[in-house]
């Protein structure tokens, strides 16, 4: 997977909840699912789920992963055997570190409601003896940077309110028509971009052109500067984890 890979929503996996309420695009999904990628590094499992008006997901189980839900528009409920009753709107983020176990319910919220939820893998072994915690963000607990036609918004790692167990960091990204970003990868990590609006191209040593809803994933073996650029409206969700990790990976189920 050295280089840069294009996941086409056809590698994709889909899914859905509450009968069609809840339909997923997942550019990670379970085992047997069909996804293109099975997993990277810590990075376990990623749904992007849309709801036109409402759905519910009834209460169910989780140990040990860390499990993020970023809500991009529309609203989600949450419960949980916590005692917790939430509401999180667009632009926020609510945080399950299931530790020794917790069951939790949801109910997405719309109309067009549109939500990422993404599981990490942190050490089992260890997560399993910490007690489920759930913390909720807002939007304008994320700090922001915009500059020439970019817009960064952190979500997980540095100036992040959030704190994971999981060697993560994530990134709302917003390039306006004509303009460029340069990220910089570091040595034994691996970038996965997802594209929600618009079409551009990331370069390593030639262009490579993606589309909307488009899954991106890039990897050297070597800490390597990958530029992105746009002619359009561009809207991605950038995710960067360790391609290995200290400690072992439980096999997908």
């Amino acid at each position: 997977m050295m280089g840069i890979s294009v996941y086409r929503p056809s590698q994709q996996a889909v899914g859905s909840f509450d009968g069609g309420k809840i339909t997923e695009q997942k550019p990670i999904g379970f085992s047997g699912e069909g996804s293109g990628v099975k997993r990277i590094g810590p990075l376990f499992y990623w749904a992007w789920a849309q709801a036109a008006q409402e759905g519910y997901i009834p209460l169910h189980p989780h140990q040990a992963f860390e499990i993020i839900t970023y809500v991009v528009h529309g609203q989600a409920e949450h419960g949980d055997t916590l005692g917790t009753k939430s509401v999180v709107g667009a632009g926020g983020l609510q945080v399950m570190q299931t530790g020794s176990g917790v069951s939790h319910e949801e109910r997405f919220i719309g109309p067009d409601m549109e939500a990422f939820q993404i599981w990490f893998e942190p050490f089992i072994q260890e997560a399993m003896k910490r007690k489920p915690t759930y913390h909720q963000f807002e939007s304008t607990d994320f700090p922001v940077i915009e500059q020439d036609g970019v817009r960064i918004k952190n979500i997980i790692g540095s100036g992040s309110p959030v704190l994971l167990t999981t060697d993560v960091q994530m990134w709302d990204v917003q390039l306006s028509s004509s303009s460029t970003y340069e990220h910089l990868v570091p040595e034994g990590y691996v970038l996965a971009t997802l594209a929600l609006r618009g079409t551009g191209s990331w370069k390593e040593d030639d262009w490579t052109y993606f589309q909307e809803r488009d899954f991106i994933v890039l990897e050297a073996d070597e800490q390597r500067i990958y530029q992105l650029k746009t002619d359009s409206e561009l809207r991605m969700i950038f995710i960067q984890v360790p391609s290995k990790t200290d400690y072992k990976l439980y096999p997908k189920w």
